[in-house]
């Protein structure tokens, strides 16, 4: 099979982590419970530069090392792998994060995997696509085919509710809970124990 695994908040708790940055940062004491938003301004009322001074530092070199893990997910991501399946890491952090990302997978066995970057969100990544072989275009996202998904992203789900997908695990996150499955493909999981199960039915 080929299998799509977000990053963020599917294989480590970066929401977690920028909890603590609001609230060290901006005095925003947020609980994760409550990150009702995809959309960090609206879940911790940050203005356009606040928001961009907690993404440089949740994308610093520094942060992007310590990011905790989603518990199960390297494991189950490794018994995939052992067992033939072909996975790629499709991601919306910038291309900027590339080398901080696999370093991440590398030190947990995982180095190998490709990690695909792509303009998920909107954002303006300029000349990348023309540079790095590992940034992808939305369009060109949109015209592949897996097997089987798995996703936390309201907007991730959206755009692979417009791709050729076999299955796709929604992983239960508190900005989605009250986005609407598109279509009979999508399942919401709560854990890597179920994503994994839902993968063999």
């Amino acid at each position: 099979m080929r299998i799509y695994v977000d990053f963020d908040d599917v294989v480590t708790e970066t929401a977690r982590t920028l909890c603590g940055y609001a609230a060290e940062m901006f005095g925003r004491h947020v609980a994760y419970r409550d990150v009702f938003a995809f959309d960090l301004r609206l879940s911790f009322s940050l203005d356009d530069a606040q928001i961009a001074r907690l993404m440089a530092r949740a994308h610093s070199p520094a942060a992007l090392a310590e990011y905790p893990e989603t518990p199960g997910a390297t494991a189950t991501i490794a018994a995939w792998k052992a067992a033939g399946h072909e996975i790629e890491i499709v991601t919306g952090r910038p291309p900027s994060t590339h080398d901080g990302t696999v370093a991440w997978l590398a030190r947990r066995g995982l180095g190998d995997l490709p990690v695909i970057h792509v303009d998920k969100f909107g954002r303006d990544l300029g000349g990348m696509f023309h540079s790095r072989n590992y940034v992808m275009s939305l369009d060109d996202l949109l015209a592949l085919r897996y097997d089987f998904a798995v996703e936390d992203s309201p907007i991730g789900l959206g755009h692979l509710a417009r791709m050729d997908v076999g299955r796709v695990a929604v992983f239960s996150r508190p900005w989605n809970r009250e986005t609407p499955l598109p279509d009979e493909r999508f399942r919401r999981r709560a854990t890597w124990r179920g994503v994994a199960a839902l993968l063999r039915t």
